[in-house]
């Protein structure tokens, strides 16, 4: 058979398996239509997606068709909600082989629990057991979730292939070539899947009200991805507090009585425009370090030169800073007083990190309430704290706001605080990089082309 014949024949069993999925799954059939059908000869497996096409590799679905007529439909679901997922936009950062087996467990769960014919296969115990284990640490087993499981018990290369031999369906190989499109381009197609997944988790909502089963998975994990990253930027800035800058408050101006003077006497106005007004500005506030296990120095100096990035680039600072940095682990370990910028550069410059043993969130709010028992600040407005989220937390709600920078979103078994904002922003310092001169070139210096 020539190339022509066998790329119409993988055609036709790949819209075979999409007809009747269309037919089990109609809430999917916008999605399930939207990436569009091309041959693609550099294809290692069945098929693969840059988030807009689907190439297949026709020999490859032709074994499997023979081996299973169920074998089309299962690829192409299975592709389809990794872009549902938005599994390929959240490769940024992640360890891509944990990250990829991440994405084939959670997609390959949802599939299992759908009840249709025509995704049904005999069960493989191996695959169940996986799946069960990672259910005790987390109620909707997410690709996030997974890859936390994976990132911190690192298996090894040969635990490794086995679970893709069990999981992996599809290359991920043109996902790269996402991340390395133009960016406006990528977060355009995102936010096309993000919608996407928001239409079908409304039709899936009323289907699964009135059956009762067979799409409980596939609504948490649509939910999971139809949720907004924060935007950390943005945050910061709820740590602002009312203060007197030098400038002309031109909103509390009468110009009025000014072009009168100017009229009435010349050069000489009634009155002047006032030298000051009052802004929010961020002065007091608190940054906290794990200096646990689970943080390093090149993360802790990251996630400290974005977020001098984001208050050297804005206005929301005031010249004075009065800002502790913390670091502690069981116990409190060091206490660092910035009153600038520039003594919050050094210090990221120059960091070293103390600790290393277990985590206990409360020495840091008992040293923060004693400060403020003290004055040592005019109006504490918040703590960042930067973390995995695994420690002991207080009891009571403090005065002050607090997030927690999360690295990952921690297990389900740690219970985090009502009062606890919980963020896991998508910043540059969670991407993986040699070194911090490394980080600075590329991504801070772009946020301070001043410098």
């Amino acid at each position: 058979m020539d190339n022509d014949n066998l790329s119409a024949v993988g055609r036709d069993i790949l819209l075979s398996g999409r007809t009747r999925l269309c037919l089990a799954l109609p809430y999917l059939s916008g999605p399930l239509c939207a990436l569009v059908p091309q041959s693609g000869d550099g294809v290692t497996t069945g098929a693969a997606t840059d988030g807009e096409n689907l190439y297949y590799n026709a020999a490859y679905l032709a074994s499997g068709f023979l081996r299973s007529e169920r074998f089309a439909s299962r690829l192409t679901l299975h592709t389809v909600l990794h872009c549902m997922f938005r599994h390929l936009a959240k490769r940024r950062g992640r360890d891509a082989v944990l990250w990829d087996l991440a994405c084939d467990a959670a997609v390959e769960s949802v599939i299992d629990a759908l009840p249709y014919a025509c995704l049904a296969e005999k069960a493989v115990p191996a695959k169940g057991l996986f799946l069960s284990e990672c259910r005790r640490e987390m109620k909707v087993l997410s690709a996030e979730g997974i890859y936390r499981i994976l990132l911190r018990e690192r298996p090894p290369a040969y635990r490794i292939a086995s679970l893709q031999r069990l999981f992996a369906m599809d290359d991920h190989g043109l996902w790269d070539l996402e991340e390395k499109r133009d960016r406006e381009r990528s977060e355009r197609q995102d936010r096309a899947w993000q919608d996407a997944a928001s239409r079908a988790r409304t039709a899936l909502d009323s289907l699964v009200a009135e059956q009762g089963s067979g799409g409980e998975g596939m609504t948490e994990q649509l939910s999971v991805a139809a949720r907004d990253d924060v935007d950390y930027r943005k945050f910061l800035r709820r740590f602002a507090a009312p203060r007197e800058v030098l400038r002309a408050d031109g909103d509390a101006f009468d110009y009025i009585y000014y072009t009168y003077g100017l009229t009435r006497y010349g050069n000489m106005p009634l009155i002047e425009p006032p030298e000051t007004r009052e802004e929010k500005r961020i002065e007091d506030f608190v940054i906290a370090i794990d200096t646990s296990m689970s943080t390093s120095g090149l993360l802790v100096r990251e996630f400290l030169a974005s977020t001098y990035a984001i208050l050297r680039n804005t206005d929301s600072f005031t010249r004075k800073l009065n800002i502790h940095i913390l670091q502690c682990d069981d116990q409190l370990r060091s206490d660092r007083k910035i009153t600038s910028l520039e003594e919050l550069r050094r210090y990221m410059e120059d960091l070293t990190l103390s600790g290393g043993s277990a985590t206990d969130f409360r020495p840091v709010f008992e040293h923060v309430d004693r400060l403020v028992k003290e004055g040592s600040f005019a109006n504490l407005r918040g703590l960042l704290y930067f973390t995995d989220g695994m420690g002991i937390y207080p009891t009571k709600r403090p005065d002050y706001e607090v997030a927690f920078i999360l690295l990952e979103e921690p297990p389900l078994s740690v219970k985090m605080p009502s009062w606890a904002i919980r963020i896991m922003p998508d910043l540059p310092w969670r991407r993986p990089r040699e070194s911090f001169d490394e980080f600075w070139q590329e991504e801070i210096l772009q946020e301070l082309p001043e410098l």
